[in-house]
Order: C-alpha cells, then structure tokens, then sequence
C-alpha cells in the first residue's frame, strides 16, 4: 500500500517563497478548564454508558491516549466512539469540554434518551454526527446556538417534534442531515426575529426525506443566493404546491420530493435548474401538462410516476436529454406510441413507462443503447412488439397488453413473462480456498481471514438502475479503497454484496471492511473508518448520488466475539503465573531503569544537536542521506548575501525572509532563512531535508543544500530568475504568454505536480497550487516551488482530520475545507483553477467574482470558443486558441465539487499533452530545463524574480464567504 506522506512544518507557511497560509485549527486550547475537569465529565459519561473502552482508566485521558479521544495539550478536543456498542444516554456533562470541535457516536444503537439542552454550551463544535442510534425527543432550540457547525447529521434516529428554526444561525453549516427520524410539523422559515432555514444560504446538503413533515413547503425557503446541491424531502406528508422559488438555485444537481401529497403543476421555473442530474416527483397528485424540462440539459434520472397530469401523447423532446440514464414514467397518463428514437439514447438504460395508455407497436429500433438492460410496459395496448436483432440483452416486460394475450396452443413469449431481476453482485475474490477461516472469520477478497467491519450503504439518488452491472460496483469499490488509502486507514479490503431497492428507491449495499496486518481491528481502527463514512470524507462516484451508512457493532476489539469468555480456573492459573513472575520482574526493572537513564540523557542530546556527529567523510547513520544536495556553513552564507543585506532580500514571510546570494563563480541561489518562531526540533529538520533533497524533476524547484549552525536553520534552492507564473499573466514581468507558451506551462506545471504525487519518494500532496507557486526559468520552463507547506504525517496521526487547513483563498479546494480532510485530489482542484487563470489571466477572486462560477456561468458548449470571450484574456484574443475547449473542459473537470470525480494528475499531465498535439505542437519540445543547480548554475537575471505578493498573506476566510463554485 503507498503511503503519502505530508512534509514537517518548518517550511509552514512556506517552503518556497509563498505566502503565510491562514490556518483553521481542529484543535484549539484556551485557559480555561482542566484536566480534571475532563476526567470529571468523561467519568460522569462512563457511569452512564455501557461498553466504555477499557483503558478508560487513570487521571488523564489525553496523557494516558484514552480510546476514542483527542486532545490539544490537555483539553479534550474530540470524541469518536462510532460502531464500539456503547449503550445509555448523553450526560449533560459533556457541555463542560469547552474545546470540544468533534463529537461522533454514530452507529450505536444502544445510545438513547433526548440529547440534553446544555449541548448548546459546545460553542466551538464544527462536527456534531450521531448517525444511526436510537436518541429520542425533540432536538433542542440550543443546536442553534453552535454557530461555528459544518456537520450536522442527526439521522436514523428518533427524533420527535418540529425542526428547530434556530439551526437557521448556523451559517456555517455545510451539511444537514435531519432525515429517518420522526420529526413533523411544517419547516421553518424566517419571520422577524425568528431565525429558519432560509437563512443558510451556504448549506449545500438539506436531507429531510422519511419524517412526518406537514404543511406546504415555504416560498420563502428557497433563494438564487442559496448554494443547494442535494435537496431531499421525499417521504413525508407535505401538501400544496411546489415553490416557484426552487427554481432559482441553479446549483442544484439532486432533487426528492417524491412520497409526498403534493399537487398543482411542475413549476416553469424548473427549467433553470440546469445543473440537476436526479429528479424524482413520483407519487404525489401533481397535475396539469406533463412539464417541458429540456432546460435540465445534464439529467440524467427522471422519476414522475404515479402523479395526475393530463392526458398526452408522449413528449418527444424526451428524446434528446442525451444523459438520461433512467426514465420512469409510470402512471403519468401518457397515451399514443411510443418513439423508436427514445431507446437510442447513448446513456439509456431503464425505462419504466408501464400503467399508461401507450399503444401501437413497440420498436426499439436498430440501434438502441448498448447500455440498455430495461423497458417495462406492462399494462398498457401495446398490439404488437417488433424484436431486433442484438436486443437480447434487453429485458422487455409486456404484461398486461394485447401483444401477450394468451392463445390456446402457443408457447408463452419471454416479454410476458415478468423477469428475474435480483441482483447478485458481491466483490469477487481471489480464487480463496472454501471453508479455510474459522466459522468466525471471513476471508476477504485478498483470501484473508479476519473479523471483518460490516455496515450498510445507503444511496438516496442514484442515477443508475441497472443493478448487474458489476462495472459501475467496482467502480464504487476501487473508489473506497482509494479513500481509506488516502487518509491512511487500516484496511486491507472492501466488500460489497447483495445491491437491491428498498420501498422509498434507495440502493442499499452490504459492506465489509477487512483489517490491514491483522485479524481485527482496534477501536482507534473503527471510529476512524466509520468516522470517513459518517463525517463524509468518502466520496463515491457522482452516479451514486448522495449516501449514508449505518454501520453495525463491532465485537472483535479484542480478536474474538464479545460474547467470549474464559473460565474462572484459567483466571486463577494466569493469576498465579503473573505473580510468580513479579519478582523477577522487579529484579530486572531496577538494573533497566539506570540503562534508560542513561539512554534518555543521550537521547536527549542527540535531539538538541542531532547534527554534532555529522561528517561529510564519513557515511555513518547519523550522516544525513542527502541526493544532490550539500550542507553550507553559516559563515559562507553570509558571505554569499554580503552579512544577509537588506539588499539582498527578495522576499518576506512570518517564516523569515528569503535572499539571493552570489557564489564566487557568480552563480546564484536563493537562500530562505527561518525567523525562531519557525524553526522546528533538529530531527524533524533533518528528516525535512533529507526528504526534500529526493525530490528531482526538471518541472519542480530543485533544494540546493542547507544550513544548520550558530542556531540557524536555512533551506538553499535553486535561482529561479524569471518570476512567477502569476507575475507573467498580469504583465508584471514583462514576458510575453501567448497561447502556445501558456499551454507549455501548464504541461510543465502538470508534470511536476504528477511527480510530486506519484514518483516522489515518498509522494508528497501539495496543499498551496496557485500561480505565484509556479516559478519560470529562463526558458520560461514551469516549475513547482514551495511544496513543503503540508506536515510530516507520523503513524499516530494517519487518516486524522488534518489540524490546520492550509491554502489560499481562491485556489482553496471546497472539499478541504469542509472535511479537514486531505487528499491528492485537493491539489488538482488548485491546479484546476491555476489553468482557469491560464486562459483568464483574472485572479482566482477579482473584485468580489470567483473565476471557477464566472467561468461556468458563462460557458456554453454550443457557442464558438465556448462563449468565453468577454473572460479570455484580451492578450490572446485574437491568437488562433487551439485546445481552448478542451483546455476548459479539463479545467472544469479539476475543480469538481466532489474529489472522487476530479482527474489524477498523471491524467492532467496526458490531457494537456494531447491538447499540444491536436494544435500541432510537440509536448516535449522545450523541456530540456538549465535552470541553476550547485554544481552547474546559469548566471540568472539581476532583477528581483519573485513578487511581493509571493510573500502577501494568504487571508483567513469563514466558510460562509467560501464560494469557489
């Protein structure tokens, strides 16, 4: 399994020449409280709970690393106790851990009772998820008080009573899950002082589907300043009509308010929606003509079934939405023949038209959809079914009509005989020997045998219908174990098995997670993998649409059932071995603990000068293992930047400053020297250079060498003389970028970002891609600097949420930020908008506009150049832009919301060099790079290369002004 690792924080906020990042701490401490205080309420918890985790024992649960706990210092900042068979209620205590930002106890059935009032006192929670328990009553007024929230997923429990308005002065909230409860009542909306739902303008998750909600749904609750991507309230009891107003969040891409009693038309306003993939309206009493939506140019799962519209032949634009993949229009009325040209849609796989008043002959004509599995008719006055050849894949379903009118003496045709359509799906394995695990275990698809994590995945909108297609399953699969592989999770393997339909059309699968290096997991290994599901860290593929996943109680902490026990002799037998051992043990503790005395007063040494036994002659193990790269002493460098001059500085940060300096042969370097409040542990700053002086691409700015004496600590790179990429685009340095040149840097750029993800040893996630990042030499060759901003991640902290969210504003992945979580793909939504400025050469956030909505707002697929040329950048107006299209397709495709769905960068890397080429021009010309090394410099230009706003501060910004898309 590769492991990627993130780069100590010496460099933090910059390891070359950028600006100080803003950070967003997970965990934060203040003076208030005390350890005490936490023992106390973590205490009042375990008296209140069943199965606590066993080593909740001793005074001081950060210092004695209690299961389930985080701590900053000695406040408890987190707790996550998912799937670990807790059982009881909430204390009210818990309000006393002020610092507490995460709060998860999803999956615990046995947690019940009303969550306690004073919950509304953890003013600093960002997380609060308790996803499939049994809590009951009203969900208190006080969640409206936790104003700092992103998460709130209050799902799958039993909730009473009517949503709170005050979870409309969450403004921060990203995402809303209040659904399969039994909440009723109407949803609130503002009305003078009372605060209600339409206030979140920032949310981009309302699921409020399998409750008891009454009333029409409000006017008011929706707005064009809203940022909704899911709306989900199917299965309750609302009544009236549906707003007008919904129709002007364009950004939605999901919308359920199927099951419920709604009447009157679909609004007009609906055709605006032209983000929506998934439309379900079924089985309401809506009426009136059957609505035109041929506005909703990328839907691709339509459901209007059982609702009243009038009486109509069938709709013929239905036959150009080109992505539909599922079409179910049963008992919508719809009378007359049904088109041949409906089954040649290229994405076409289920159609569900049956209970109609459809007639005449059913053609699917000559070339029908190869991905087409499903037509259900039954129940109309079909007379007659014309059969082509290469449809037998296709299941045709005609019960009920003239066609399958029984006759006497003939054989029974197949489309009247209703088929088996029960999916049989599970992750195949690796021809796994039967019956080798223990009745206990299960052998996983890699044939190991484990007690293995199992839950539910519920999908509430996915697109797709045909549940034996094992292509879009592994699909799914590849894309959990590239998520637990990212964030560094203890898994092996996934599962998946027996996909099928509940009553309310949720695709629910079976999953298993199998334990990497072991037979069981420990509880840090479950909270953490159940955490990446509840928390959504996982994305699955956009086909999926919006999930949820109840996961089951784990039993095998200890790598056997819970129901396990040993008999009491074995007790006393054990008893007596440990105590005839002790004195042996006493003898041999005394005679240890003056060795580690020792020990520790060299250990100690050996950190605070973990460089005084280094040697350039001798290859000892303590010899730093640098590629490349030599160590410098503090005089030559001062020497070199005549006694470190203002004159010689080219930049400035909160890490220290950056000077150019002159060797004697006239080459330059630039040389960052780290203020004290920057500097870092000696062998954190050892493991940082050693890292660092691996890293070699043509494509990526080289470190020359270092220096580490007389209290100093400095990083020695490569003279890069003509400036930054984003210097260049605004004119500020004076080099001309003409279309061609643009798209050499972008290649250029690419291929130092793959490296850095998929070749560097070990790979490395950027977290800082923008323009002043990507430096030029003086063949205008792009290369990536300052990738060292991201931290050294130890085996202790693999797969955490990342304590600081690093980046800048504009370039800041959406995704990120919410999740605290980070990935590779985080770089590529950078890199997405780095390739926006190519062609724009607007700043990622210019006078109030966000250049990735500017763009898509604008872009219009059927116009010349896209309809991007009041965006272009005017310098390259009038060039021939070869590519463009493609260049912003790949562009756009980078910054997709969700990560799962955006390229890797050696797929960027392979897009761009195939743009080169569709314009005529050779990828790999002009690669050949001379930019300076220590051995081999080129004299650069005098000039300083790297702007002031290099070194300008990235900007520390709320979510609720993160508006990227």
């Amino acid at each position: 399994m590769m492991t990627i690792y993130l780069l100590p924080p010496f460099l933090t906020p910059q390891l070359f020449w950028g600006p100080l990042e803003f950070h967003h701490p997970v965990f934060l401490t203040n003076g208030n409280g005390s350890k005490h205080c936490a023992v106390s309420v973590l205490n009042s918890l375990k008296d209140v709970w069943a199965n606590t985790p066993p080593n909740w024992v001793g005074g001081d649960p950060c210092g004695d690393n209690w299961d389930g706990i985080s701590c900053s210092g000695i406040r408890v900042t987190s707790i996550t106790l998912s799937s670990t068979g807790l059982s009881g209620q909430l204390s009210g205590d818990i309000a006393s851990l002020s610092e507490l930002q995460i709060l998860d106890l999803s999956y615990n059935k046995g947690l019940r009772g009303n969550l306690p009032q004073s919950i509304g006192n953890l003013k600093k929670l960002t997380n609060l998820i308790l996803v499939g328990c049994s809590f009951s009553g009203p969900i208190p007024d006080s969640v409206g008080s936790l104003t700092r929230l992103t998460y709130l997923s209050l799902n799958s429990n039993g909730f009473t009573g009517t949503i709170p308005p005050s979870i409309g002065n969450l403004i921060n909230l990203y995402w809303l899950d209040l659904a399969d409860n039994q909440l009723e009542g109407s949803v609130p909306v503002s009305d003078g002082d009372t605060p209600g739902l339409d206030l979140l303008v920032n949310t981009k998750h309302f699921h409020f589907g399998k409750n008891q909600l009454t009333g029409s749904i409000p006017t008011k609750l929706f707005n064009s300043s809203m940022t909704l991507l899911h709306v989900l309230f199917d299965s309750n009891k609302l009544t009236g009509n549906i707003p007008p107003t919904l129709g002007q969040v364009n950004s939605l891409e999901v919308l359920r308010l199927d099951r419920n009693s709604l009447t009157g038309t679909v609004p007009g306003s609906f055709n605006n929606l032209g983000s929506l993939t998934e439309l379900s309206l079924s089985n309401n009493d809506l009426n009136g003509p059957f609505p035109n939506i041929t506005g909703m140019t990328v839907l691709s799962s339509m459901d209007m079934s059982n609702n009243s519209f009038d009486s109509s032949s069938f709709p013929s634009w239905i036959s150009s939405m080109g992505s539909l993949t599922t079409l179910m229009l049963e008992n919508t009325q719809l009378q007359g023949p049904v088109p041949a040209g409906l089954f040649s849609l290229p994405n076409l796989q289920t159609v569900n038209l049956a209970r109609n008043d459809l007639n005449g002959s059913l053609d699917i004509g000559p070339s029908h959809s190869s991905q087409l599995q499903l037509i259900d008719m039954q129940s109309n006055f079909i007379s007659d079914y014309r059969q082509r050849p290469g449809a037998n894949d296709v299941d045709i379903i005609l019960l009920r009509n003239p066609v399958c009118d029984e006759t006497p003496n003939g054989p029974r045709q197949s489309y009247c005989i209703p088929p088996d359509r029960n999916s049989k799906y599970t992750t195949p394995s690796n021809s796994c020997v039967p019956g080798r695990c223990s009745s206990n275990k299960t052998a996983s698809p890699n044939c190991a045998c484990a007690f293995a994590y199992t839950g539910l995945l519920v999908f509430r909108a996915p697109s797709f219908s045909d549940l034996g297609n094992a292509t879009i399953f592994t699909a799914l699969q590849r894309s959990l174990m590239d998520s637990f592989r990212s964030t560094q999770l203890p898994v092996d393997a996934v599962q998946l098995s027996n996909p099928r339909k509940d009553s309310s059309e949720y695709l629910d699968i079976d999953l298993k997670v199998f334990p990497y290096g072991q037979d069981f997991f420990n509880r840090s290994g479950v909270s953490r993998i159940a955490f990446s599901l509840s928390n959504q860290t996982f994305k699955p593929p956009s086909m999926f649409g919006p999930f949820f996943f109840l996961g089951d109680e784990y039993t095998h902490f200890d790598g056997g059932g819970s129901g396990s026990k040993k008999s009491a002799s074995t007790g006393i037998i054990i008893g007596a071995a440990v105590g005839g051992i002790v004195l042996v043990l006493m003898v041999i503790l005394a005679a240890v603990y003056a060795f580690r005395q020792k020990k520790r007063a060299q250990k100690a040494t050996e950190q605070s000068h973990p460089f005084a036994h280094w040697d350039a002659t001798e290859n000892t193990g303590g010899f730093p293992q640098l590629k490349g790269a030599r160590c410098f002493s503090f005089d030559e460098l001062k020497k070199y930047t005549n006694n470190f001059s203002d004159a010689n500085a080219i930049g400035s940060g909160g890490y220290g400053k950056v000077y150019r300096g002159v060797l004697p042969t006239g080459h330059l370097l630039a040389i960052k020297r780290a203020q004290r409040e920057s500097m870092q542990g000696g062998h954190e700053f050892k493991t940082e250079i050693e890292l660092l002086s691996r890293v070699h691409h043509k494509n990526v700015v080289s470190l020359v060498g270092f220096c580490f004496e007389q209290g100093e600590q400095m990083l020695i790179y490569e003279y890069v003389p003509n400036g930054t990429l984003g210097d260049a685009l605004s004119g500020k340095s004076g080099i001309s970028m003409e279309w061609t040149r643009r798209l050499k840097v972008a290649l250029g750029a690419a291929r130092g970002l793959a490296y850095l993800h998929e070749l560097a040893d070990p790979p490395i996630i950027h977290r800082d891609i923008k323009s002043a990042n990507i430096l030029l030499d003086e063949r205008l060759t792009a290369k990536v600097a300052d990738f060292g901003l991201s931290k050294l991640m130890g085996d202790s902290e693999k797969g955490h949420v990342t304590t600081q969210v690093k980046g800048t504003m504009g370039y800041l992945d959406p995704e990120y930020y919410m999740t605290q979580q980070l990935t590779e793909k985080s770089d590529v939504y950078s890199f997405g908008v780095v390739l926006l400025e190519l062609a724009t050469a607007k700043r990622p956030i210019e006078r109030g506009k966000y250049i990735v909505r500017e763009v898509k707002m604008a872009m219009d697929k059927t116009k010349s150049l896209y309809n991007l040329q009041t965006v272009i950048d005017p310098a390259i107006c009038n060039e021939s832009l070869k590519g463009l299209d493609k260049f912003v397709d790949l562009a756009m495709s980078c910054v997709h919301e969700t990560g799962a769905d955006r390229p890797s960068m050696g797929d960027v890397v392979k897009e761009i060099e195939l743009i080169l080429q569709q314009a005529g021009l050779n990828p790999n010309a002009d690669s050949v790079s001379t930019s300076a090394t220590y051995e081999e410099a080129e004299k650069g230009s005098p000039r300083h290369p790297y702007s002031k706003e290099s070194f300008e501060y990235s900007g520390g910004f709320p979510p609720s002004k993160l508006e990227p898309q």
